[in-house]
């Protein structure tokens, strides 16, 4: 029989859920949350909103006719934990902690195995997360930075980038660890992973900025200005961290990280009503090529130790949206391998297919250290 699947993927203001039974989604709705809802958490940590989210959760599976006990199993996005290999893990007590505190930051995420944990109590079932930002599978020479004490540590789209793998694996007529990618996820953050036999062994922190720039993040910078530009006197640390997440990027060059703004304006010249962009029609389309460029450049430098044999490179996020971008790109990387695009990302999906594949073998799931 099919397994009912509840499905949990927080954000800051809304949590996008999902109910399946088996492949076939029963609903999916983003509930989203009023500044009314949000005002006594200002300043606090995040996963202080959980017994508020949990009540509407609750309250919305209610309303839907979904009685609890109906749940075989909840699974929520993984957070911002210690490192973890890659797969599906319990939630257990030690990861509810470091969720909590933020082992490695705060984030809206975090909540993803708090309110999993909170309604599988209640539902009687089983709380999962699976492939969490912090998979750490990277070769050990890939952990070296030049400064012993700044390693690079990876912090990505995990889930996504394990789930399109798979798929194309699929198409390919082969297994996720046979083979061998290149997978970029663009969006807000830009994440290029090298896979290869199921392992991604070597990927860039998408969330502080290692890689190429992105609509809102600046990407590896030059180390010496940046430097001297943190202790110019010009700039707090609060407005140093903006540059570097937040307003760098396409976004410092443009007024704004909407890439789909930025591109009709590009191919009109008209900016909309309430346009933020601050620049010309050239300078936008020269900040759009400059991103275009490092994305393909750090394709690129993903498949060198792979020694260029690649089975594909893989193009995912919200960013794939533009045909532009993905076109181009598809220009500067297919001569390293086939690429395929899946535009957008459904971390929903995403997550109810690992749990389907957890269910069916439950000797997969781990147990967090």
């Amino acid at each position: 029989m099919p397994k009912n699947i509840l499905v949990i993927n927080p954000g800051s203001t809304s949590d996008d859920i999902g109910f399946y039974r088996g492949l076939k989604p029963v609903f999916e709705v983003k509930l989203e949350y009023t500044t009314k809802d949000l005002a006594p958490y200002a300043n606090k940590n995040v996963t202080e909103m959980a017994p508020m989210k949990k009540a509407i959760i609750l309250s919305y599976l209610k309303k839907n006719g979904i009685d609890l006990k109906e749940i075989d199993v909840v699974m929520g996005r993984g957070g911002l934990t210690k490192h973890t290999e890659g797969g599906t893990f319990y939630v257990n007590e030690a990861m509810l902690a470091d969720l909590r505190k933020g082992y490695l930051g705060v984030h809206p995420c975090n909540l993803g195995g708090i309110l999993a944990s909170m309604i599988a109590q209640e539902a009687g079932c089983p709380a999962l997360i699976s492939d969490p930002e912090v998979v750490n599978e990277m070769w050990p020479v890939a952990q070296y930075s030049g400064m012993p004490e700044l390693p690079r540590i990876p912090i990505f789209h995990a889930l996504s980038q394990r789930r399109v793998a798979i798929h194309t694996a699929k198409q390919l007529g082969k297994e996720y660890n046979q083979c061998r990618f290149v997978i970029m996820h663009a969006g807000g953050g830009i994440t290029v992973g090298l896979h290869i036999n199921g392992k991604v062994v070597d990927v860039n922190n998408g969330l502080d900025g290692e890689g190429p720039m992105t609509p809102q993040r600046s990407g590896t910078l030059p180390t010496g200005n940046f430097m001297r530009l943190c202790y110019s006197g010009k700039y707090t640390l609060q407005e140093m961290a903006l540059k570097v997440k937040g307003h760098g990027g396409v976004c410092a060059y443009c007024g704004t990280h909407d890439i789909k703004e930025i591109m009709d304006f590009i191919k009109t010249g008209k900016k909309g009503e309430n346009s933020h962009i601050t620049c010309s029609r050239e300078k936008a389309k020269e900040a759009i090529d400059a991103m275009i460029y490092q994305m393909s450049k750090y394709i690129a430098y993903m498949a060198a130790p792979a020694q260029g044999k690649l089975d594909g490179v893989i193009l995912t996020g919200a960013v794939m949206y533009s045909e532009y971008i993905r076109e181009t790109l598809k220009e500067k990387t297919s001569w390293l391998a086939p690429v395929f695009v899946y535009p957008g990302s459904d971390e929903k999906a995403a997550l109810k297919e690992a749990a389907i594949r957890a269910l069916d073998n439950p000797s997969l799931i781990k147990e967090y250290k």
